[in-house]
C-alpha cells in the first residue's frame, strides 16, 4: 500500500496560486488592486441602473395600464347606468343620445332612422358584449 503525502511537505505548483508566492514574482500594489475594486464598483453600478431603469419603465406601463382599465369601467358603468325603455341583451346594438339635462339615454332608433332628426344629442352606438360590457361601433 502505498503512503500518502500530507502537510507542509506537499505544496501544490507556485502558478495554481492566487497570490504570488515567489520573491521573483510581481507584488500585488495596492492601487492596482484599488483600481480593479473601482472598476468593478462602476460595472455594477451600470448594471443596477439598467435594471432599475427597466422597472421603472415597466411600472409606468401597468401604471397606464390599470388607468385604462379603470376609465373602461367607469365607462361601462355610466352606460349601464343609462335610461332605457327596454330590456338590453347581450349581442344587441343600441343607439345613445344624451338629453339637454346631460342624462344618457338608449334607444333602439338610430340617428338616420328619425323623421326630422333625433330629438337629442346622438353620442354613438354601442354593442352589449357577452360579459356585459359596452362596444362602441364605427359609424
Amino acid at each position: 500500500m502505498g503512503k500518502k503525502y500530507k502537510g507542509e511537505n506537499v505544496r501544490p505548483p507556485a502558478h495554481s496560486s492566487p497570490y504570488p508566492v515567489s520573491r521573483l514574482a510581481p507584488a500585488m500594489e495596492l492601487v492596482e488592486l484599488a483600481r480593479e475594486l473601482g472598476e468593478a464598483d462602476d460595472l455594477l453600478t451600470v448594471q443596477a441602473t439598467a435594471q432599475l431603469r427597466l422597472l421603472a419603465g415597466q411600472m409606468e406601463q401597468l401604471r397606464a395600464k390599470a388607468q385604462r382599465i379603470l376609465a373602461e369601467a367607469r365607462e361601462n358603468q355610466e352606460l349601464h347606468r343609462a335610461e332605457c325603455g327596454f330590456a338590453k341583451k347581450p349581442g344587441h346594438a343600441y343607439h345613445l343620445y344624451r338629453k339637454k339635462e346631460g342624462t344618457l339615454v338608449f334607444s333602439l332608433v338610430g340617428p338616420s332612422e328619425w323623421g326630422t332628426g333625433p330629438p337629442y344629442e346622438y353620442v354613438g352606438t354601442y354593442r352589449l358584449e357577452l360579459d356585459r360590457t359596452w362596444k362602441k361601433l364605427k359609424g
